[in-house]
């Protein structure tokens, strides 16, 4: 399971034009789901956007998101395990497929939610429009199988 963590000082999503969901100061985690993945990397991923101290307290990346009162929007995105080294348009072999990927993507959604963290998303599969404003700029990489 991979995801970006975006620290943002607000995030809109729209479907169809429309606004869908929102965060003020937050986090942005976009996730992809892989064939391989099980409730391990849920765990993984869940624990690192939980936990993952990169909001500011004297000077230092010392807070989480719940110690700056923020909220976390997770959004599924398959494109997470674009492989690009056979050419010019991405594979997406890696990918989990359908129900399989529904499944876990809702499965961290329900998990940061039991970690006290207030949770806005996407739709999964719906094609979406986010505009956000990221704060540093703040961007970290997670993979559960530990590749980077």
């Amino acid at each position: 399971m991979r995801a970006v963590v975006q620290r943002v000082n607000f995030a809109r999503l729209e479907i169809e034009g429309k606004v869908f969901s929102e965060i003020e100061k937050g986090l942005l985690v976009f996730v992809g789901v892989g064939n391989d993945d099980n409730e391990d990397d849920v765990d993984y991923i869940v624990k690192k956007i939980s936990k993952i101290r990169i909001f500011e307290k004297d000077e230092k990346m010392n807070l989480d998101v719940k110690d700056i009162g923020g909220k976390i929007m997770i959004v599924s995105q398959f494109t997470l395990y674009g492989d690009m080294r056979g050419g010019n348009r991405p594979s997406f072999t890696s990918s989990a497929k359908g129900d399989f990927a529904r499944l876990l993507y809702e499965k961290v959604i329900e998990k940061t939610v039991e970690n006290g963290i207030q949770v806005v998303t996407g739709v999964f599969g719906a094609h979406m429009n986010i505009n956000f404003e990221n704060d540093g700029p703040v961007t970290i990489m997670l993979d559960s199988g530990r590749s980077f």
